[in-house]
């Protein structure tokens, strides 16, 4: 049987540790780090945990109070969230895996998957 992405990745730990580096490099970017404010972030960094593990196959299920436009609905209407915003996410997620010695090639399947989600969490 073939690993999942979660596995390749390298699993819970491997993924609880780039949700936090990723954070780090979100909420220091002057670009997108207002979309956090008011944010209670440890309770976003383990949403993104479990969000990012059922993503990558590490979960059969996700279980969310609200779905991708729900959820950021109100920064695409109050805060001007936009495609530029999602790529520089994007960027982030990439940079923070390749920075953790990530292959390249499991980084370009995260950016598919990420993909996946642009036209939701736009509201579009």
């Amino acid at each position: 049987m073939e690993k999942t992405l979660f596995e390749k990745l390298g699993g819970e730990a491997a993924v609880n540790t780039a949700v936090e580096i990723f954070y780090d490099r979100i909420l220091a970017d002057d670009r997108i780090k207002h979309f956090f404010s008011g944010t209670d972030m440890a309770k976003q960094r383990n949403h993104q945990k479990r969000f990012l593990t059922y993503a990558f196959g590490g979960a059969k299920q996700y279980d969310s109070n609200k779905g991708m436009r729900a959820a950021h609905s109100r920064l695409v209407k109050e805060k001007g969230l936009n495609d530029s915003h999602f790529d520089i996410v994007v960027e982030h997620l990439g940079g923070t895996l390749l920075g953790l010695g990530v292959a390249e090639d499991l980084v370009k399947e995260v950016t598919r998957i990420a993909e996946t989600v642009r036209n939701d969490v736009l509201n579009r």
